[in-house]
């Protein structure tokens, strides 16, 4: 029997927005912006509706602390 090697997948944690049809794109963008650089959130899913509304959904890691075994 060969061993093999366990890789798990990073597991995240979601945030969803949902941004009014008057949010302009810079105010989006600004927006974005400060949830990326002060909670490293990344965006996943970005929708824009005819109404002209969006929803965004933001993604980040969740950093498991590893035990230690000795």
């Amino acid at each position: 029997m060969i061993p093999t090697k366990t890789v798990r997948l990073p597991e995240y944690e979601y945030q969803s927005l949902r941004l009014p049809r008057g949010t302009t794109r810079n105010a989006a963008r600004q927006l974005l912006t400060e949830h990326a650089e002060y909670g490293n959130w990344e965006l996943d899913r970005l929708r824009l509706f005819p109404d002209g509304s969006r929803t965004v959904r933001l993604k980040r890691k969740i950093i498991r602390q590893v035990r230690s075994t000795w």
